[in-house]
Protein backbone atom coordinates (compact mmCIF):
# COMPACT_ATOMS: atom_id res chain seq x y z
CA UNK A 1 0.00 0.00 0.00
CA UNK A 2 0.81 3.37 -0.62
CA UNK A 3 2.35 5.60 2.22
CA UNK A 4 -0.35 7.67 3.64
CA UNK A 5 0.37 11.13 2.04
CA UNK A 6 -3.11 13.17 2.65
CA UNK A 7 -1.03 15.79 4.23
CA UNK A 8 1.61 16.27 1.77
CA UNK A 9 1.58 18.69 -1.08
CA UNK A 10 1.14 17.63 -4.75
CA UNK A 11 4.67 17.90 -5.53
CA UNK A 12 5.37 15.44 -2.91
CA UNK A 13 2.60 12.99 -4.02
CA UNK A 14 3.73 12.77 -7.50
CA UNK A 15 7.04 11.70 -6.47
CA UNK A 16 6.22 9.69 -3.83
CA UNK A 17 2.62 8.30 -4.68
CA UNK A 18 2.61 4.52 -5.21
CA UNK A 19 6.36 4.12 -4.85
CA UNK A 20 6.19 1.45 -1.64
CA UNK A 21 4.32 -0.82 -3.86
CA UNK A 22 7.87 -0.94 -6.18
CA UNK A 23 10.02 -4.36 -6.77
CA UNK A 24 11.87 -4.41 -3.27
CA UNK A 25 15.86 -2.96 -3.70
CA UNK A 26 14.79 -0.58 -6.70
CA UNK A 27 15.04 2.88 -6.59
CA UNK A 28 13.45 3.61 -9.48
CA UNK A 29 10.31 1.51 -10.82
CA UNK A 30 10.86 -1.36 -12.95
CA UNK A 31 9.15 -2.09 -16.82
CA UNK A 32 8.15 -5.40 -16.38
CA UNK A 33 7.67 -6.17 -19.73
CA UNK A 34 5.54 -9.41 -19.28
CA UNK A 35 2.44 -10.58 -21.23
CA UNK A 36 1.99 -12.94 -18.68
CA UNK A 37 3.03 -14.04 -14.85
CA UNK A 38 4.15 -17.89 -14.11
CA UNK A 39 2.94 -19.10 -10.74
CA UNK A 40 4.83 -22.63 -9.32
CA UNK A 41 1.62 -23.10 -6.77
CA UNK A 42 -1.36 -23.77 -8.86
CA UNK A 43 -3.56 -22.65 -5.87
CA UNK A 44 -2.03 -19.50 -5.42
CA UNK A 45 -2.18 -19.43 -9.15
CA UNK A 46 -5.99 -19.68 -8.65
CA UNK A 47 -6.41 -17.64 -5.78
CA UNK A 48 -4.92 -14.61 -7.90
CA UNK A 49 -7.08 -15.41 -10.86
CA UNK A 50 -10.18 -15.05 -8.87
CA UNK A 51 -8.78 -12.06 -6.80
CA UNK A 52 -8.66 -13.16 -3.61
CA UNK A 53 -5.12 -12.84 -3.50
CA UNK A 54 -2.67 -9.71 -4.52
CA UNK A 55 -0.86 -10.26 -8.16
CA UNK A 56 -0.39 -10.59 -11.88
CA UNK A 57 -1.89 -12.91 -13.80
CA UNK A 58 -2.03 -11.24 -17.65
CA UNK A 59 -0.67 -7.99 -18.97
CA UNK A 60 -4.30 -7.22 -20.68
CA UNK A 61 -5.79 -7.45 -17.11
CA UNK A 62 -2.73 -6.08 -14.79
CA UNK A 63 0.42 -5.12 -14.71
CA UNK A 64 3.10 -3.99 -11.85
CA UNK A 65 4.45 -1.23 -13.95
CA UNK A 66 1.00 0.20 -14.97
CA UNK A 67 -0.40 -0.70 -11.35
CA UNK A 68 2.04 1.72 -10.16
CA UNK A 69 0.94 4.39 -12.55
CA UNK A 70 -2.41 4.37 -11.42
CA UNK A 71 -2.08 4.37 -7.93
CA UNK A 72 0.09 7.92 -8.67
CA UNK A 73 -2.89 9.27 -10.23
CA UNK A 74 -5.11 7.84 -7.91
CA UNK A 75 -3.26 9.49 -4.73
CA UNK A 76 -2.70 12.67 -6.90
CA UNK A 77 -6.51 12.83 -7.37
CA UNK A 78 -7.80 11.80 -3.84
CA UNK A 79 -9.72 9.07 -5.54
CA UNK A 80 -10.52 5.32 -3.93
CA UNK A 81 -9.36 4.03 -7.05
CA UNK A 82 -7.89 3.98 -10.63
CA UNK A 83 -7.80 1.98 -13.51
CA UNK A 84 -5.49 3.09 -17.02
CA UNK A 85 -6.10 2.60 -20.63
CA UNK A 86 -4.11 2.91 -23.80
CA UNK A 87 -5.02 6.46 -24.61
CA UNK A 88 -7.03 9.14 -23.38
CA UNK A 89 -9.83 8.60 -26.02
CA UNK A 90 -9.94 4.83 -24.60
CA UNK A 91 -10.45 6.30 -21.12
CA UNK A 92 -13.36 8.59 -22.17
CA UNK A 93 -14.92 6.14 -24.51
CA UNK A 94 -14.67 2.57 -22.11
CA UNK A 95 -16.00 4.56 -19.51
CA UNK A 96 -18.71 5.93 -21.47
CA UNK A 97 -19.47 2.33 -23.25
CA UNK A 98 -19.58 0.94 -19.68
CA UNK A 99 -21.40 2.81 -17.88
CA UNK A 100 -24.91 3.56 -20.41
CA UNK A 101 -26.98 0.99 -21.99
CA UNK A 102 -29.51 1.82 -24.76
CA UNK A 103 -32.45 4.21 -23.09
CA UNK A 104 -29.64 5.68 -20.96
CA UNK A 105 -29.35 9.42 -21.74
CA UNK A 106 -26.14 11.72 -21.54
CA UNK A 107 -26.05 15.56 -21.29
CA UNK A 108 -23.19 17.37 -21.64
CA UNK A 109 -21.61 20.58 -23.33
CA UNK A 110 -21.72 21.31 -26.98
CA UNK A 111 -18.07 22.12 -27.72
CA UNK A 112 -15.98 19.04 -25.81
CA UNK A 113 -12.98 17.90 -27.84
CA UNK A 114 -13.53 16.65 -31.36
CA UNK A 115 -13.09 12.54 -30.38
CA UNK A 116 -15.48 13.12 -27.23
CA UNK A 117 -17.62 15.64 -29.87
CA UNK A 118 -17.72 12.66 -32.12
CA UNK A 119 -19.11 9.49 -29.58
CA UNK A 120 -21.45 11.98 -28.61
CA UNK A 121 -23.16 12.90 -31.85
CA UNK A 122 -22.24 9.26 -33.81
CA UNK A 123 -21.44 6.71 -31.87
CA UNK A 124 -23.98 6.39 -28.57
CA UNK A 125 -27.00 7.38 -30.91
CA UNK A 126 -26.13 4.36 -33.12
CA UNK A 127 -26.29 2.44 -29.75
CA UNK A 128 -29.82 3.84 -28.93
CA UNK A 129 -28.42 6.05 -25.90
CA UNK A 130 -29.74 10.27 -25.90
CA UNK A 131 -27.77 12.72 -26.03
CA UNK A 132 -28.46 16.14 -25.45
CA UNK A 133 -25.32 18.84 -26.04
CA UNK A 134 -26.19 21.95 -24.56
CA UNK A 135 -24.65 25.50 -24.63
CA UNK A 136 -21.24 25.44 -22.45
CA UNK A 137 -21.84 28.65 -20.94
CA UNK A 138 -25.50 28.64 -19.70
CA UNK A 139 -25.45 26.89 -17.07
CA UNK A 140 -29.25 26.92 -16.08
CA UNK A 141 -30.16 24.85 -19.35
CA UNK A 142 -27.43 22.49 -18.34
CA UNK A 143 -29.77 21.68 -15.06
CA UNK A 144 -32.99 21.54 -16.89
CA UNK A 145 -31.34 19.23 -19.34
CA UNK A 146 -30.33 16.94 -16.22
CA UNK A 147 -33.48 17.56 -14.16
CA UNK A 148 -35.52 16.03 -17.34
CA UNK A 149 -33.84 12.96 -17.48
CA UNK A 150 -30.24 12.12 -17.20
CA UNK A 151 -27.61 9.23 -16.28
CA UNK A 152 -24.44 10.93 -17.19
CA UNK A 153 -23.35 14.16 -17.11
CA UNK A 154 -20.24 14.90 -18.89
CA UNK A 155 -18.01 17.84 -17.93
CA UNK A 156 -14.94 18.82 -19.58
CA UNK A 157 -13.49 21.83 -17.83
CA UNK A 158 -11.97 23.86 -18.76
CA UNK A 159 -12.80 22.71 -22.86
CA UNK A 160 -10.78 22.36 -25.65
CA UNK A 161 -9.69 24.59 -27.26
CA UNK A 162 -11.58 27.58 -26.58
CA UNK A 163 -11.10 27.20 -22.63
CA UNK A 164 -14.65 27.63 -21.49
CA UNK A 165 -15.36 27.09 -17.87
CA UNK A 166 -17.77 24.92 -16.58
CA UNK A 167 -19.10 25.55 -12.94
CA UNK A 168 -18.32 21.65 -11.26
CA UNK A 169 -19.75 22.25 -7.94
CA UNK A 170 -22.96 23.40 -9.13
CA UNK A 171 -23.61 21.12 -11.99
CA UNK A 172 -22.43 18.26 -10.25
CA UNK A 173 -25.28 19.39 -7.53
CA UNK A 174 -28.22 18.87 -10.46
CA UNK A 175 -26.79 15.91 -11.68
CA UNK A 176 -26.53 14.19 -7.90
CA UNK A 177 -30.11 15.65 -7.31
CA UNK A 178 -31.38 13.70 -10.99
CA UNK A 179 -29.30 10.35 -9.97
CA UNK A 180 -26.71 11.37 -12.61
CA UNK A 181 -23.40 10.25 -12.52
CA UNK A 182 -20.83 12.97 -13.15
CA UNK A 183 -17.87 12.74 -15.10
CA UNK A 184 -15.03 15.20 -15.39
CA UNK A 185 -12.05 15.26 -18.00
CA UNK A 186 -9.37 17.28 -15.99
CA UNK A 187 -6.70 17.03 -18.49
CA UNK A 188 -6.28 20.54 -19.23
CA UNK A 189 -6.48 21.60 -15.51
CA UNK A 190 -4.24 18.91 -14.34
CA UNK A 191 -4.83 17.42 -10.09
CA UNK A 192 -2.31 20.32 -9.79
CA UNK A 193 -4.66 23.29 -10.98
CA UNK A 194 -8.22 21.48 -10.10
CA UNK A 195 -9.57 18.90 -7.86
CA UNK A 196 -13.24 17.42 -9.69
CA UNK A 197 -13.38 14.87 -6.83
CA UNK A 198 -13.40 17.52 -4.45
CA UNK A 199 -16.14 19.73 -6.44
CA UNK A 200 -18.43 16.93 -6.44
CA UNK A 201 -17.82 15.05 -9.67
CA UNK A 202 -17.80 11.15 -9.12
CA UNK A 203 -15.20 10.02 -11.70
CA UNK A 204 -12.44 12.29 -13.29
CA UNK A 205 -10.84 11.08 -16.86
CA UNK A 206 -7.44 12.66 -18.08
CA UNK A 207 -5.64 11.37 -21.31
CA UNK A 208 -2.07 10.89 -19.92
CA UNK A 209 -0.52 12.04 -23.00
CA UNK A 210 -0.66 15.22 -22.04
CA UNK A 211 0.04 17.01 -19.07
CA UNK A 212 1.11 14.01 -16.99
CA UNK A 213 3.18 12.66 -19.04
CA UNK A 214 4.68 16.10 -20.21
CA UNK A 215 7.21 14.96 -22.81
CA UNK A 216 4.94 13.47 -25.59
CA UNK A 217 6.14 10.19 -26.03
CA UNK A 218 4.11 8.20 -24.59
CA UNK A 219 -0.17 7.55 -24.75
CA UNK A 220 -1.89 6.57 -21.95
CA UNK A 221 -5.52 7.57 -20.53
CA UNK A 222 -6.66 7.12 -16.89
CA UNK A 223 -9.92 7.22 -14.87
CA UNK A 224 -10.11 7.66 -10.51
CA UNK A 225 -13.00 7.55 -8.66
CA UNK A 226 -15.01 5.58 -6.30
CA UNK A 227 -13.84 1.65 -6.13
CA UNK A 228 -17.07 -0.12 -7.06
CA UNK A 229 -17.86 2.23 -10.58
CA UNK A 230 -13.89 2.24 -11.23
CA UNK A 231 -14.10 -1.97 -11.23
CA UNK A 232 -17.02 -1.71 -13.84
CA UNK A 233 -15.03 0.55 -15.99
CA UNK A 234 -11.97 -1.51 -15.84
CA UNK A 235 -13.96 -4.92 -16.13
CA UNK A 236 -15.19 -3.78 -19.62
CA UNK A 237 -11.41 -2.34 -20.54
CA UNK A 238 -10.62 -5.99 -19.36
CA UNK A 239 -12.66 -7.82 -21.58
CA UNK A 240 -12.13 -4.98 -24.64
CA UNK A 241 -8.59 -4.82 -24.51
CA UNK A 242 -7.53 -1.17 -23.85
CA UNK A 243 -4.72 -1.99 -22.06
CA UNK A 244 -2.03 0.39 -21.60
CA UNK A 245 1.32 -0.72 -22.52
CA UNK A 246 3.56 -1.07 -19.49
CA UNK A 247 6.71 0.92 -21.39
CA UNK A 248 4.52 3.94 -22.05
CA UNK A 249 3.02 3.70 -18.21
CA UNK A 250 6.92 3.93 -16.95
CA UNK A 251 7.78 6.98 -18.92
CA UNK A 252 4.22 8.05 -18.01
CA UNK A 253 5.56 7.33 -14.21
CA UNK A 254 8.42 9.55 -14.77
CA UNK A 255 6.96 12.47 -16.50
CA UNK A 256 4.26 12.93 -13.50
CA UNK A 257 7.23 12.99 -11.00
CA UNK A 258 7.97 16.61 -12.12
CA UNK A 259 3.99 17.23 -12.47
CA UNK A 260 3.79 20.11 -10.12
CA UNK A 261 7.53 21.96 -11.14
CA UNK A 262 6.60 21.59 -15.14
CA UNK A 263 2.60 22.81 -14.60
CA UNK A 264 3.72 25.44 -12.21
CA UNK A 265 5.92 27.10 -15.15
CA UNK A 266 3.39 26.48 -18.04
CA UNK A 267 0.64 28.27 -16.01
CA UNK A 268 3.38 31.43 -15.56
CA UNK A 269 4.01 31.18 -19.24
CA UNK A 270 0.31 30.97 -20.36
CA UNK A 271 -0.73 33.76 -17.84
CA UNK A 272 2.26 36.31 -19.62
CA UNK A 273 1.69 35.21 -23.12
CA UNK A 274 -2.38 35.53 -22.29
CA UNK A 275 -1.79 39.47 -20.73
CA UNK A 276 0.07 40.41 -23.87
CA UNK A 277 -1.87 38.93 -26.37
CA UNK A 278 -4.99 40.68 -25.35
CA UNK A 279 -3.43 44.03 -26.24
CA UNK A 280 -2.04 43.17 -29.40
CA UNK A 281 -3.40 44.92 -32.34
CA UNK A 282 -2.75 41.60 -34.64
CA UNK A 283 -5.19 39.12 -32.58
CA UNK A 284 -9.00 39.15 -32.65
CA UNK A 285 -10.20 37.65 -28.93
CA UNK A 286 -7.82 35.80 -26.38
CA UNK A 287 -9.28 33.01 -24.83
CA UNK A 288 -7.56 32.09 -21.08
CA UNK A 289 -9.59 31.69 -18.09
CA UNK A 290 -6.87 33.34 -15.83
CA UNK A 291 -7.78 36.86 -17.86
CA UNK A 292 -10.35 38.88 -16.07
CA UNK A 293 -11.75 39.66 -19.24
CA UNK A 294 -12.56 35.66 -19.43
CA UNK A 295 -16.64 35.28 -19.09
CA UNK A 296 -15.92 32.51 -16.67
CA UNK A 297 -13.07 33.95 -14.98
CA UNK A 298 -14.89 33.79 -11.52
CA UNK A 299 -15.87 30.28 -11.65
CA UNK A 300 -12.47 29.52 -12.73
CA UNK A 301 -10.79 31.53 -9.76
CA UNK A 302 -13.13 29.73 -7.30
CA UNK A 303 -12.22 25.72 -8.54
CA UNK A 304 -9.08 26.47 -9.97
CA UNK A 305 -5.64 26.88 -8.04
CA UNK A 306 -4.18 27.52 -11.41
CA UNK A 307 -5.40 28.21 -14.51
CA UNK A 308 -3.56 25.62 -17.23
CA UNK A 309 -0.86 26.07 -19.53
CA UNK A 310 -3.49 26.82 -23.04
CA UNK A 311 -4.33 29.39 -24.50
CA UNK A 312 -6.20 29.77 -27.20
CA UNK A 313 -6.28 33.41 -29.54
CA UNK A 314 -8.33 34.18 -32.63
CA UNK A 315 -5.90 35.73 -35.66
CA UNK A 316 -7.40 38.67 -36.94
CA UNK A 317 -8.45 37.22 -40.48
CA UNK A 318 -9.55 33.80 -41.40
CA UNK A 319 -8.06 30.34 -42.44
CA UNK A 320 -5.54 31.46 -44.75
CA UNK A 321 -4.05 33.54 -41.92
CA UNK A 322 -3.24 30.57 -39.93
CA UNK A 323 -1.62 28.75 -42.75
CA UNK A 324 0.77 32.03 -42.97
CA UNK A 325 1.02 32.60 -39.32
CA UNK A 326 2.14 28.85 -38.17
CA UNK A 327 5.22 28.39 -39.91
CA UNK A 328 6.89 31.76 -38.73
CA UNK A 329 6.94 30.75 -35.14
CA UNK A 330 10.11 29.26 -34.27
CA UNK A 331 10.21 28.20 -30.98
CA UNK A 332 6.70 25.82 -30.98
CA UNK A 333 5.89 22.52 -32.42
CA UNK A 334 3.15 22.31 -35.05
CA UNK A 335 1.71 19.49 -33.89
CA UNK A 336 -1.94 17.53 -32.72
CA UNK A 337 -0.95 17.72 -29.18
CA UNK A 338 -0.42 19.29 -26.23
CA UNK A 339 0.84 19.71 -22.46
CA UNK A 340 4.64 19.01 -23.40
CA UNK A 341 7.94 20.49 -22.02
CA UNK A 342 7.86 21.75 -25.27
CA UNK A 343 5.53 24.17 -26.50
CA UNK A 344 3.32 22.76 -29.10
CA UNK A 345 0.50 24.68 -31.17
CA UNK A 346 -1.98 24.41 -34.22
CA UNK A 347 -5.24 25.31 -34.93
CA UNK A 348 -8.30 23.14 -34.17
CA UNK A 349 -9.06 22.38 -38.09
CA UNK A 350 -5.88 20.41 -38.12
CA UNK A 351 -6.27 19.21 -34.47
CA UNK A 352 -8.36 18.71 -31.51
CA UNK A 353 -11.59 19.48 -34.28
CA UNK A 354 -10.26 17.95 -37.33
CA UNK A 355 -13.06 15.18 -37.41
CA UNK A 356 -15.67 17.98 -37.26
CA UNK A 357 -16.78 19.99 -39.62
CA UNK A 358 -16.42 24.16 -40.54
CA UNK A 359 -19.65 24.62 -40.15
CA UNK A 360 -19.92 22.41 -37.23
CA UNK A 361 -16.82 24.52 -35.59
CA UNK A 362 -18.52 27.63 -36.14
CA UNK A 363 -21.55 26.45 -34.11
CA UNK A 364 -19.40 25.13 -31.23
CA UNK A 365 -17.45 28.46 -31.40
CA UNK A 366 -14.92 27.78 -32.47
CA UNK A 367 -13.37 30.66 -35.48
CA UNK A 368 -11.68 29.48 -38.13
CA UNK A 369 -9.06 31.81 -37.22
CA UNK A 370 -8.39 30.07 -33.66
CA UNK A 371 -4.90 29.10 -32.63
CA UNK A 372 -4.59 26.68 -29.82
CA UNK A 373 -1.46 27.70 -28.00
CA UNK A 374 0.27 25.09 -24.81
CA UNK A 375 3.08 27.12 -23.79
CA UNK A 376 6.02 24.82 -22.51
CA UNK A 377 8.52 25.42 -19.73
CA UNK A 378 11.08 28.00 -22.09
CA UNK A 379 11.35 31.41 -20.93
CA UNK A 380 8.49 33.44 -21.15
CA UNK A 381 10.09 36.42 -22.62
CA UNK A 382 11.32 34.08 -25.29
CA UNK A 383 7.89 33.04 -26.56
CA UNK A 384 6.54 36.00 -26.68
CA UNK A 385 9.43 37.58 -28.46
CA UNK A 386 8.20 34.37 -30.83
CA UNK A 387 5.09 35.12 -30.97
CA UNK A 388 5.40 38.96 -31.78
CA UNK A 389 7.67 37.93 -34.45
CA UNK A 390 5.19 35.85 -36.23
CA UNK A 391 2.24 38.09 -35.50
CA UNK A 392 4.39 41.08 -37.38
CA UNK A 393 5.82 38.45 -39.92
CA UNK A 394 1.61 38.20 -41.50
CA UNK A 395 0.54 41.86 -40.65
Amino acid sequence: MTRELADQGPGTKAVWGGEDDAEEGTSQVPIVQAVAFTYRDVGRWQDVALGRRKGHIYSRNTNPTVALFEEKVRVLEGAEDATSFSSGMAAISNTLFALLRPGSRVVAAKDTYGGTNQLFREFLPALNIGVKLCETTDPSRIEREVAGGCDVLYLETPTNPTLKVLDIARLSKAAHDAGATVITDNTFATPINQRPLRLGSDLVIHSASKFLGGHADALGGVLCGPKETVRKVYHYREITGAALDPFAAYLLLRGLKTLEIRVQRQNENAMKIARHLEGHGGVAAVYYPGLRSHPQHAVAKRQMKGFGGVLSFSLKGDFRKVKRFLPKLRLAHRAANLGAVETTVGSPATTSHVEVSAKDRAAMGIPEALIRYSAGIENARDLIADLDQALAAVA
